[in-house]
């Protein structure tokens, strides 16, 4: 062991196999903070700190852009219903604060999703649009809506439940003495192809009306978002976020292998068990918000890690991205061709595409 100085305090550089004796702290190499009793990489902190800025900012942006268009001073106004004009009121106030607190903390729900599974699966492909779990939270989402109607509560309830059902068949299927990352997105896949076509059945069976607003629904959209879609969307949201949290340092541990983990005394089977059980009722409330958007998941994890130079999948950086690719995606979708507003979803599959196959051909250059 040998003493070295840190700004967090006193440090003992780590020495593989010799044993760290009680109160001293490990030098990890990089600053880390201590909370909750976690570690937290302080470079972590750092870069997700500065992109939920950025993410903030492209918020702000959106206040300002529209067909009614505001000075930064109304728009500080009407956030607060100060404004002179009521009509700043209620377009600040009730049209487009919602869709941009929507688009942070729906985003952010979707990277802390996809950096649950990619850690358990050790795959970059391994994200909920991927291995079938979105597309199974828009099944159960159409279903209900074909038989109770649109409202939010029955959406959001037959997505949730469409999700669960999706992953434990998934978890099913994939089980052979544990569950292997990937097997588990290649039976994800099979199934989500499987899902799709089904989903075209029922969409083309329904009525003309349902039809329809299933499929504006599946579209991924954050158009119409209003309080009473966002507030118990974003407590459903920041709850299950905190709940993958929790789980966050068995997370760590799994990522190290199933036989390292066990070694370290985590119960692999009900840890990721239960962190699939949350990560699916997380995306599935995203996904009853605001319909399946698709590649937030899948780029959040990857771009956050690369970011912060983090050994593993970071919740906090995978958060911070996935609010900025939506708020961002959203206001592309919203200014980009002019008076013609897109659903947030397609600018997300048009990003998730290009970074797809940047991602294939960098794992390429890696097998050779």
């Amino acid at each position: 062991m040998k003493s070295s100085n840190s700004p967090i305090g006193d440090t003992t550089e780590f020495v593989p196999g010799q044993r760290v004796l009680p109160g001293e702290r490990v030098d990890f190499g990089r600053p880390m903070l201590r909370a909750l009793g976690l570690r937290i990489d302080l470079r972590v902190v750092v870069t997700a700190g500065i992109v939920t800025l950025l993410a903030l900012g492209c918020g702000f942006v959106g206040l300002l852009l529209g067909e009614f268009s505001l000075t930064p001073a109304e728009v500080f106004q009407g956030l607060f219903g100060q404004a002179d004009r009521r009509i700043v009121n209620t377009v600040v106030g009730e049209w487009r604060a919602p869709r941009i607190i929507a688009g942070i903390v729906l985003g952010a729900g979707l990277g802390v999703s996809g950096a649950v599974f990619q850690s358990l699966t050790r795959n970059p492909l391994g994200s909920p649009d991927i291995i079938g779990f979105s597309t199974g939270a828009y099944t159960g989402g159409i279903v209900t809506i074909i038989v109770f109607g649109s409202s939010f509560i029955s959406t959001a309830f037959g997505a949730i439940i469409g999700g669960l059902l999706t992953a434990i068949v998934v978890y099913l299927l994939t089980w052979k003495g544990g569950v292997q990352g990937f097997r588990l997105i290649i039976v994800g896949i099979a199934l989500t192809a499987m899902l799709n076509a089904f989903n075209t059945w029922l969409i083309m069976r329904a009525d003309l009306d349902l039809a329809m607003a299933a499929a504006t629904w599946g579209a991924g959209s954050l158009n119409g978002m209003g309080w009473s879609t966002l507030l118990p969307a974003a407590i459903g949201t920041i709850l299950l976020g905190l709940g993958c949290g929790l789980f966050s340092r068995g997370l760590g541990t799994l990522e190290l292998g199933d036989d390292t983990a066990k070694a370290l005394g985590v119960r692999n089977e009900p840890v990721r068990a239960g962190l699939i059980l949350v990560a699916v009722a997380l995306v599935a409330v995203v996904t009853a918000a605001a319909g399946p958007i698709a590649f937030v998941a899948l780029a959040a994890p990857q771009i956050g890690r690369r970011i912060a130079k983090a050994q593993g999948t970071s919740l906090l950086s995978a958060a911070a991205v996935g609010a900025l690719l939506l708020v961002a995606a959203d206001l592309i979708a919203q200014h980009a061709l002019g008076e013609t507003q897109l659903p947030v979803g397609v600018v997300t599959v048009c990003i998730g595409g290009i970074y797809l196959i940047w991602l294939l051909i960098q794992e390429a250059r890696k097998a050779q």
